[in-house]
């Protein structure tokens, strides 16, 4: 089978796929959009689920932070209280320190008040301050937290699943082996051209792609 027709095949299969799942990426969108409406703790959590994903896998990382708020530890734990249980995703020491360094940043007069300090009028602006301001976050982790929390409209999540899809779909012609912020937005541009030409909104496309890779839909 030759390129073409075999990227063909793969969009004619996307576009039935997300005739399948569309109302299913609906509601998440809408549980996502919604999570903003909760308190700054809950969106700090949301942050930090972000902040451990990186060559980690999802649900797994979103079962430690929900052991950490039970045991009341996100908050205020210290290194040597939170890092046993980071210990289940990859480079624990790093992203415990990365953690509690985004707790410090965030927090004032004792509480945590990470929703004022989002531009939410501002969207990309505000994913460029949280990749300079908050170590562990990349362009995919800050584009990540900010679809989860709402705001992912016009954001692309880009990591090796994403790359792979496009590259089978023909937007990209190789996975970059780095990216810097220059390639991340050039190909976020990609995607969006290819997202209107297809008529499947981006934050959709994350989401069925996701599905595609591993059968469900999570966050």
């Amino acid at each position: 089978m030759n390129f073409c027709n075999k990227k063909k095949n793969k969009l004619n299969f996307l576009k039935k796929l997300y005739l399948f799942k569309k109302n299913e990426i609906l509601k998440r969108l809408a549980y996502f959009k919604d999570t903003w409406n909760k308190n700054n703790k809950e969106i700090f959590a949301e942050l930090c689920f972000c902040i451990l994903t990186p060559q980690s896998k999802a649900e797994k990382c979103n079962d430690i932070i929900c052991e950490l708020k039970r045991n009341k530890l996100l908050f205020k734990g210290n290194f040597t209280e939170i890092a046993p249980y980071i210990k289940k995703a990859r480079f624990y020491r790093k992203k415990t320190d990365y953690i509690i360094g985004a707790r410090k940043l965030f927090r004032h007069n004792g509480k945590l008040r990470i929703k004022d300090e989002l531009d939410i009028n501002k969207i990309k602006l505000t994913r460029d301050w949280l990749v300079k301001n908050i170590k562990g976050i990349s362009y995919k982790e800050a584009s990540h937290f900010l679809r989860n929390i709402g705001f992912g409209e016009d954001l692309a999540i880009l990591d090796i699943h994403i790359f792979r899809n496009l590259k089978e779909l023909g937007v990209i012609k190789e996975i970059p082996r780095t990216l810097s912020k220059k390639k991340y937005l050039e190909i976020e541009n990609k995607l969006e051209q290819f997202s209107k030409r297809i008529k499947i909104p981006m934050a959709h496309l994350d989401l069925l792609f996701w599905s595609n890779e591993t059968g469900k839909i999570f966050k």
